[in-house]
């Protein structure tokens, strides 16, 4: 499965986060589109829609394993997608802001 680790994305990259709501809330990536796993399928449209049309989505969750599940299928769907190593927890620890859904700063639940 394509994965690349966080020190690998750049500024302006797309982000798709994939927890759910009260992880969201607690804290994410600032810019990210927040589709939860649980609602993913049903919710595809919405990644299509605002997803660049020939770039590649990075996909993110708490640690890796529900973003590698999100990443394997969008690769099955013919879409350029990659799992983010390590997740929010290294995303944190690398000093990467985390904000929660008022712009203030989070933490990764």
């Amino acid at each position: 499965m394509p994965t690349v680790q966080i020190t690998d994305l750049k500024d302006g990259d797309f982000l798709l986060d994939v927890r759910e709501d009260d992880e969201w809330q607690a804290g994410h990536a600032a810019g990210a589109l927040h589709i939860p796993i649980s609602e993913f399928v049903a919710r595809f449209g919405e990644l299509t829609e605002a997803a660049p049309q020939d770039g590649r989505i990075h996909v993110i969750c708490r640690s890796g394993a529900r973003s590698a599940q999100v990443t394997m299928y969008l690769a099955q769907q013919g879409i350029d997608a990659v799992n983010i190593d390590g997740g929010m927890q290294v995303w944190e620890a690398a000093g990467r802001p985390v904000v929660n859904d008022k712009g203030e700063p989070g933490f990764v639940l």
